[in-house]
């Protein structure tokens, strides 16, 4: 499999996580889609010229969630990751769409403004704090975001949620989370490598867009 990506991306990271967890071997090819002669490269694979993309034995998949679900179904031993049972895979639905419509953004809205250097605003503050009190919420009684077992649900979640340390957030008000989260790195191999990596792409991409915008 090849999984066309770049490490600084969000939605990238959760499916990279996932595969590490799972153990899958795949072809990593970073992505810079700021770059003409990649986003070319992607052009040609992707008619939506987005990243992740994946491509198993030809057959192709896009956006982040459909891939994370691509993998457990084809390629998971068993379905506790995604369970078939309704009630119990509904919970894992839902949260994984809180993260894309409600902490996903409320997390990007609140780094563009630190990337900037700006204080953010009280709605984007007053989001956010929303958003993490319900994920807060969500792991009141239970060790995992959709309940008793990991899911596919824990790893954007806690991406979006790592992510905002790179911001300095504050998270000594959500213990919860905090333990949620260094639980979820004992899940992912290799986790302060990617991270670093991804360090270091989100600083060289905020250089890279400061130097233009002095031009």
């Amino acid at each position: 499999m090849d999984l066309y990506y770049h490490i600084r991306s969000p939605p990238c990271q959760s499916v990279v996580f996932l595969a590490k967890h799972m153990g899958l071997e795949l072809n990593y090819k970073t992505i810079n889609v700021y770059d003409p002669n990649d986003l070319e490269i992607l052009k040609k694979i992707n008619p939506q010229h987005t990243i992740p993309t994946l491509v198993d034995n030809g057959h192709l998949v896009w956006e982040s969630y459909a891939i994370l679900i691509y993998l457990v179904e084809k390629y998971a031993l068993d379905d506790s990751l995604y369970p078939f049972e309704p009630t119990e895979r509904s919970v894992v639905n839902q949260r994984l769409f809180f993260d894309i419509g409600t902490l996903h953004g409320s997390m990007m809205s609140f780094l563009w403004f630190y990337i900037r250097k700006q204080p953010a605003t009280d709605e984007v503050v007053t989001k956010l704090k929303r958003a993490l009190d319900l994920l807060n919420t969500f792991l009141q009684d239970h060790p995992y975001v959709a309940g008793q077992k990991l899911t596919i649900a824990d790893f954007p979640l806690f991406v979006s949620v790592s992510s905002l340390s790179w911001g300095q957030y504050d998270f000594t008000p959500y213990p919860r989370i905090e333990s949620w989260a260094a639980k979820m790195a004992k899940h992912i191999p290799e986790l302060e490598t990617m991270r670093k990596k991804a360090d270091e792409g989100i600083k060289a991409l905020i250089a890279s867009r400061a130097g233009q915008s002095t031009k």
